[in-house]
C-alpha cells in the first residue's frame, strides 16, 4: 500500500506538459479559432439585440406559431418573452441565447457527422465511446482551467466547455438513429442501384431525423444547463445575474434570473422538439 501511495502515476503533470505542448506549438490556432468563435458570438448578438425587443419577441413567436401550430405554444412564447422585457433581463437573455444557438450550431455540426461515422463504423465508436463517457462525466471545471489557458477569460472558453460537455448528445442520437433504421429499407435502395451515400441521404437520414432531432433539443437544453458555468470564466448572460445573487445571498435577483432561464429553457424546447414527440409532452 505504501509503494502505491509514495509512487504516484505523474497524471497531473502528463496533463500539464500536454496544454503546455499545445499553448507552445499551436498559439496561432486557438488565437484564430477564438476570433471566429467570437466572431459567430457577434453577429448572433447583433441580430437579437440591433431590432426593437417587441420585433424579436414579435418574430419568435411566428416562428413557434409556424413550426408547432398551436396557440397555446405561441401565446406562451410571446408572454414569457414579455416578462423578460419586464423583468429587465432581455439584454443578458440574448447574451445567453446567443452562447445556447453557437454551442449549439457547433455541436451539431461537428455531432452529426461523427454520428454517422460511428453508424457506420463499428470500431469507430469502440474508439469514441470512452472518450463520450469522459466528456460526460467529468467535471466542467477541469476542462475549464486549459481552456482559460488556451482561449483566455471571455465567451469562447464558456462556448468551448458547452460544447464538449453538449457535444456526446447529438453524436449518440445520430448513430442511434442511423443504426435503427430496418435493414429492409436499406436493402431495398440497394436493390435499385443506390450508391451509399443516396442510401444515407434518401433512407438512413430521413429514418433517423426524430433521433437527430432530439438530439438537438438535448443539446440546447445541456448548453443552457451550462450558463452559470460559463458566468465563471467571462461569459456575459443570465448566469452573470445568477453569479451575483449568489454571492449576495440576494434571493429575489436569483428567481428573477433563474425563472428567465426557465423560460428560455421551455421557449426553444418547445420551439424545436420533434413533432413525434407530441405537443403534451
Amino acid at each position: 500500500m505504501e509503494f502505491l501511495t509514495e509512487n504516484p502515476i505523474p497524471i497531473g503533470a502528463w496533463a500539464k506538459s500536454f496544454v503546455d505542448w499545445l499553448t507552445t506549438n499551436f498559439n496561432l490556432f486557438f488565437d484564430q479559432l477564438a476570433n471566429v468563435l467570437s466572431a459567430i458570438i457577434s453577429v448572433l448578438l447583433y441580430i437579437l439585440q440591433t431590432p426593437h425587443p417587441l420585433i424579436i419577441i414579435a418574430v419568435v413567436t411566428a416562428l413557434a406559431w409556424w413550426f408547432r401550430r398551436s396557440l397555446g405554444i405561441a401565446a406562451f412564447t410571446c408572454l414569457g418573452l414579455l416578462l423578460i422585457v419586464n423583468q429587465g433581463y432581455w439584454q443578458e437573455t440574448t447574451e445567453t441565447l446567443a452562447l445556447v444557438l453557437a454551442a449549439t450550431f457547433v455541436s451539431m455540426a461537428v455531432g452529426v457527422p461523427f454520428g454517422i461515422a460511428a453508424a457506420r463504423r463499428a470500431w469507430i465508436y469502440s474508439i469514441m465511446r470512452p472518450i463520450l463517457d469522459l466528456m460526460q462525466t467529468i467535471p466542467t471545471f477541469v476542462y475549464l482551467i486549459p481552456a482559460l489557458i488556451l482561449f483566455g477569460l471571455g465567451v469562447v472558453p464558456g462556448l468551448i466547455a458547452t460544447v464538449i460537455f453538449a457535444i456526446p448528445a447529438p453524436i449518440r442520437l445520430t448513430r442511434l438513429g442511423i443504426i435503427s433504421t430496418p435493414p429492409a429499407l436499406v436493402e431495398a435502395a440497394e436493390s435499385f442501384g443506390a450508391t451509399p451515400w443516396q442510401v444515407l441521404r434518401k433512407v438512413e437520414l430521413p429514418f433517423a431525423m426524430p433521433q437527430i432531432m432530439a438530439g438537438l433539443t438535448q443539446t440546447i437544453m445541456l448548453s443552457l444547463s451550462m450558463v452559470v458555468i460559463a458566468a465563471l470564466v467571462g461569459a456575459d448572460g443570465l448566469g452573470v445575474p445568477v453569479l451575483r445573487a449568489l454571492n449576495t445571498v440576494n434571493i429575489a435577483r436569483g428567481f428573477e434570473s433563474g425563472l428567465c432561464i426557465v423560460i428560455l429553457a421551455i421557449v426553444l424546447d418547445r420551439l424545436f422538439r420533434s413533432s413525434d414527440e407530441g405537443e403534451g409532452a
